[in-house]
This record gives structure tokens, C-alpha cells and sequence, in this order.
């Protein structure tokens, strides 16, 4: 089994610029307390992975992370582009192949944990995609073996038709997907209370 490459989408912790949808509840100050543990956490169960890339935004944010980056991690911009564009940067930078699959994740699910990782690796010895379908009709990590540029094409970003989008293009595709496990982003403050509650 191949361990994939793990590519990290995040936005620098800046006050007012992250977890807007969850600012508008608890304010800007608590939403980047809540979105630095959030980071501390992805970081923590990213701990034992052997290749780690951090794209960060904005481009010019990256020393603004560098505390978080650990012994053998790198460290990129995202690059200009929406959503979709940026994601297909990332994996093609990434020099992904069957022999050296690549998972990109974001910094919104607190329930990550190295053994998605693991699961989303096996998948890969025979699927082409592996998608973690989040509840509120996104994903928390979409895993390839392959360069799939028209996974990241048309798709209606920040809403709750990104999973089935995404299955749709990677039916035309013709590419076999893989599904892991359903979880909770956080993106709210019922999301935030949750989690919370799941843990205590």
C-alpha cells in the first residue's frame, strides 16, 4: 500500500478572515479561537503521515503558518482561482500517480483521524477517487491516483451539491470512486456545539 502524498487546503488564521459563517454567530475574535483549534487538531492527527504539503491563502500569508508546519512538511501558496481551480493546481503540482496517490483535506473536520487516512490509502489501491462525504452535502477529503482536472470543473462550490457533483463528474469520467466514512464539518455554531458535544 501507498501512502498518499496529504496535501493541506487552509486560509492563514487572520481576525475576520476565517469561519465568516461562524463569526456571524459567535464573533470574529471566538471564530478564530474555534479555527486555531481547529488547525491544531488536523495537525495533530497528520502527526505520523510522511508527506505533508500546506497550501495556504492568501499567497502571502505563508510565514503566517509557519509555525504550525513540522519536520518534513512543506509549504505552498494556493495560487490565484476559484476553488475548483486551485484544488486541480495543487493535486497536478503534486506529481500524483497510482504509485503515489494524493489526499487533499481542509482544516474544518475535527473527527479526522490517521485511520481515514489509512482507509482512504487502501481505497486507493483499487479506485481511482476516494471521496469522505461530509454531512452538509460537501466532502472532507477527496483522494486520487491520477491527475482528474474535470473533478474540479463546474462544480457549485460552498454548497450542499458539491458530493454529488463530484460523483457525477467522476461517473462521466469513468473513473471508480471509493466512499469513506460521513462527517461533520464545522462551519457553524450549531456544527462547533456539536462536535463539542460528541467529545465530552
Amino acid at each position: 500500500m501507498a501512502f498518499p502524498h496529504v496535501i493541506v487546503f487552509l486560509r492563514a488564521p487572520e481576525l475576520g478572515k476565517v469561519k465568516t459563517r461562524l463569526a456571524a454567530t459567535v464573533g470574529p475574535a471566538v471564530a478564530l479561537t474555534i479555527y486555531e483549534r481547529l488547525l491544531a487538531l488536523t495537525f495533530a492527527a497528520l502527526r505520523q503521515v510522511p508527506e505533508v504539503t500546506l497550501r495556504v491563502t492568501p499567497d502571502t500569508a505563508i510565514p503566517a503558518v509557519t509555525r504550525w508546519r513540522q519536520p518534513g512538511w512543506n509549504l505552498a501558496p494556493q495560487g490565484e482561482g476559484d476553488l475548483g481551480t486551485r484544488l486541480a493546481r495543487a493535486v497536478a503540482d503534486s506529481g500524483v500517480s497510482a504509485a503515489r496517490p494524493v489526499v487533499v483535506i481542509g482544516c474544518d473536520c475535527p473527527q479526522l483521524a490517521v485511520t481515514d487516512l489509512v482507509e482512504a490509502a487502501w481505497e486507493l489501491e483499487e479506485k481511482d477517487v476516494v471521496l469522505g462525504p461530509a454531512t452538509d452535502g460537501g466532502y472532507w477529503l477527496i483522494g486520487l491516483r491520477r491527475p482528474a482536472p474535470e473533478l474540479f470543473r463546474g462544480i457549485s462550490w460552498g454548497t450542499d451539491r458539491v458530493l454529488t457533483e463530484s460523483l457525477a463528474a467522476a461517473a462521466t469520467a469513468g473513473f471508480s470512486v471509493g466512499r469513506l466514512r460521513e462527517l461533520r464539518d464545522v462551519d457553524t455554531e450549531a456544527d462547533w456545539q456539536a462536535w463539542l458535544a460528541s467529545v465530552r
